[in-house]
């Protein structure tokens, strides 16, 4: 039976919010080569309305999605929700009366249309000016030489109603370059630099997040650990309002950490703060970040793998491999070795060794989920096997995981 791996990447905009997703397509039997785009182009869109569905992939965000020319040609094309995708058109598609008069048809039909990967040119734009007005997007690849007019030909797009999409963001230097030249939305960096993040500083308040989790995991007195969170008080309204959320079902509801200690444990509010260290709705009240999804994303890998090979696993050992999941991301935040921030915690060896050294289970299901992030099939196959496991459980463990990150992100979400 064939496979087909969905991956999703987020695309943020200048505040680090998620905007949207780019869907990618993955065959495990072709190591993520793509020999027809046209079938990887329908393949993803099936595989989204049909087998994964769009509300537990995308959530309320909408999908890029990459076509070639023969996909564009295509009639079927009018057939796909407007709603949900945004047609990235390749940029080798060469747009003559055919490719032209399709474009025309697709947005006066309400879709959204892109240019994918574009590489930016004085030629190139001239080439395309006629139907400016007709795209919504322009993905510019940053993995290339950018030219010395670049500024004035975003400036071109923007003023055509055009929003600028900075692909192949890899280094820091990439992403202010990117902010310099005009563009609003970003895809890459988060996966790659983690020194780009916005607010990725070691500062004093998160370290006091850090120091509430170390007292959390410690034998400290209850008194003394209600009061510590209420000298938190940003970090205490937004637990009230989660716990309240629905995501717990108590029949009262809950009103003072002090209630919260006694009712949820430890080590659950442990694993929940170090998730908020990554929002910024801690003090701003916003939408959940798209590392704090990702972050979400890792630890429901890692328990669920960890069930799937050890079904008789001991809940220490789930507790650790979601600190694993948590704690990847710490170094990203802080914009400090990971080794720093693993000094300011209360963690076991076992957690260390594995984010450290990808040593022991921990480590080989951490080095696991990093695969399935960036599609690596074979390291996904190879595991597979070792475990004696189908493709189906891992199908099946990712599918869950990615409708436990959108279950969280609604439950998590502050209305301002």
């Amino acid at each position: 039976m064939e496979h087909v791996y969905l991956g999703r990447q987020p695309i943020i905009g200048l505040d680090g919010e998620l905007y949207a997703y780019e869907v990618l397509y993955r065959d495990k039997n072709k190591n993520s080569e793509i020999s027809d785009k046209r079938y990887a182009s329908a393949s993803v869109i099936s595989n989204i309305l049909n087998k994964f569905g769009k509300r537990a992939l995308l959530g309320n965000r909408m999908a890029f999605v990459k076509i070639d020319r023969k996909f564009l040609m295509q009639d079927l094309i009018f057939s796909i929700p407007n709603e949900f995708f945004i047609f990235s058109i390749l940029d080798d598609v060469e747009f003559d009366e055919r490719a032209v008069e399709r474009v025309e048809q697709l947005a006066e039909k309400g879709y959204k249309l892109a240019i994918n990967d574009i590489t930016l040119t004085d030629e190139k734009i001239k080439n395309i000016d006629h139907i400016l007005n007709k795209f919504s997007y322009m993905k510019i690849n940053f993995d290339q030489v950018i030219s010395d007019d670049a500024r004035a030909l975003i400036a071109h797009l923007k003023a055509n109603g055009i929003k600028i999409i900075g692909t192949k963001i890899e280094k820091n230097e990439d992403y202010n370059l990117a902010k310099k030249l005009g563009c609003e939305y970003f895809q890459g960096y988060f996966f790659a630099e983690p020194h780009i993040v916005e607010n990725a500083k070691f500062d004093a308040d998160r370290l006091s997040i850090i120091r509430l989790c170390d007292l959390l995991m410690k034998d400290t007195n209850i008194d003394e650990l209600t009061t510590e969170f209420e000298k938190n008080h940003a970090v205490t309204v937004q637990l009230l309002q989660f716990i309240n959320s629905g995501a717990f079902h108590f029949r009262k509801r809950i009103s003072s950490i002090h209630h919260i200690l006694m009712l949820i444990g430890r080590r659950p509010l442990a694993q929940w703060l170090m998730l908020m260290i990554y929002s910024k709705s801690i003090s701003k009240g916003r939408e959940n970040s798209p590392l704090m999804l990702m972050v979400k994303n890792r630890t429901e890998l890692m328990q669920s793998l960890l069930k799937a090979i050890q079904p008789d696993v001991r809940s220490n050992m789930l507790g650790e491999a979601y600190f694993v999941g948590v704690l990847s991301l710490v170094d990203t935040i802080f914009g400090v070795e990971l080794s720093r921030v693993l000094e300011e915690l209360y963690i076991s060896d076992e957690v260390c060794d594995a984010l450290l050294k990808n040593e022991g289970v921990l480590g080989e299901l951490y080095t696991l989920v990093k695969a399935i992030e960036v599609f690596d099939t074979k390291a996904i196959n190879d595991f597979v096997e070792k475990y004696n496991l189908n493709h189906d459980n891992i199908d099946t463990i990712i599918l869950n995981s990615i409708e436990e990150v959108n279950s969280f992100e609604n439950a998590s979400a502050i209305e301002e």
